[in-house]
């Protein structure tokens, strides 16, 4: 079976900063991705002291027969269970496949990790043209870093998406830092070259990448999954922008109960992709869903097999 080994080899303390990817080799053999070193930001090093943990996946006998056939239409899935640090199920972990909208998690990390969420922004032209998928912005406006991420992560705003990755540091310098985390986090499946998900063959992960990204965010960015839990919040309008009003298109906490987040994307060439998690009696869980047509379904089918399982 597949175990879940949280700071396996990598943790960093509060008292000492990480910088975004600076790291050597880790548990798994990889280096950091080369590169110049990050900028700083109105003065501020692109670096975040954090007491975080960093989730790995050890590999061991794994028996793909011993899993029971749940029918999922998904091309591939994972499945974990966030207390115990178990994988629960899985389907073609590592198959590298478009993420959609999921791409806009590491989006709201880094955005996150470059400066506060009260940090005003303001909106270029290129990302108020984003689409197809829009919260609705103008260029000119200025918004914070929060109400960025709420137009982002809810209504899965490509404007919003696209507004945090070049209204802090150019954007070639956003994606790079996008990929320089994911160096940091181990994940080999995994390059960004657009920070909504628009479809590119370039923009490609895992069901494994993404279930280590989202236990990342799970453990170490509760603004991130409070707002992901939103289901509908208000910006009122400002002297800069006028009202908004996110409202969350992840169903998946309108149809199963104990939903808590994280994210969907859907785009012609990914299919339904969904990061989700959920909690009951105290026990909390976190699947990940790419390709599929149902992904809702495949999401409830999953998350009701993994409470079904027993507790060790």
């Amino acid at each position: 079976m597949l175990l879940l080994t949280v700071g396996c080899g990598v943790a960093v303390s509060a008292a000492a900063p990480f910088t975004l990817g600076l790291f050597g080799p880790g548990a798994g053999g990889r280096a950091a991705v080369a590169g110049p070193a990050p900028q700083a930001v109105s003065g501020r090093p692109i670096s975040v002291p954090r007491d975080e943990v960093i989730p790995t996946f050890a590999v061991a006998a794994f028996d793909a027969g011993a899993e029971p056939d749940l029918g999922l239409h998904a091309r591939s899935a994972v499945l974990l269970d966030l207390d115990s640090n178990r994988v629960l199920w899985v389907k073609d972990a590592h198959l590298v496949r478009a993420p959609a909208s999921l791409t806009k998690l590491m989006t709201a990390v880094v955005a996150s990790d470059l400066t506060g969420l009260d940090t005003p922004v303001t909106v270029t032209g290129e990302a108020a043209a984003a689409e197809p998928s829009r919260m609705g912005l103008a260029a000119g406006q200025v918004l914070t870093v929060r109400d960025l991420l709420y137009g982002a992560l809810l209504n899965s705003g490509n404007d919003a998406a696209f507004a945090l990755a070049d209204g802090v540091v150019p954007l070639d310098r956003f994606l790079y830092l996008m990929n320089r985390k994911a160096a940091y986090l181990h994940l080999r499946d995994t390059h960004f070259s657009t920070p909504n998900g628009l479809t590119d063959p370039a923009n490609h992960t895992s069901a494994y990448d993404l279930a280590v990204l989202a236990a990342y965010i799970e453990r170490n960015y509760p603004e991130l999954t409070a707002i992901a839990a939103t289901r509908d919040t208000y910006l009122p309008a400002s002297g800069s922008h006028p009202v908004f009003y996110p409202h969350n298109v992840n169903h998946f906490l309108d149809v199963y109960p104990g939903a808590t987040g994280l994210k969907t994307g859907f785009t012609n060439d990914a299919g339904g992709c969904l990061v989700a998690t959920a909690t009951r009696g105290g026990r909390h869980l976190l699947l990940v869903v790419m390709g599929s047509d149902i992904m809702f379904g495949d999401g409830v089918k999953l998350m009701d097999y993994g409470f079904s399982t027993p507790v060790r």
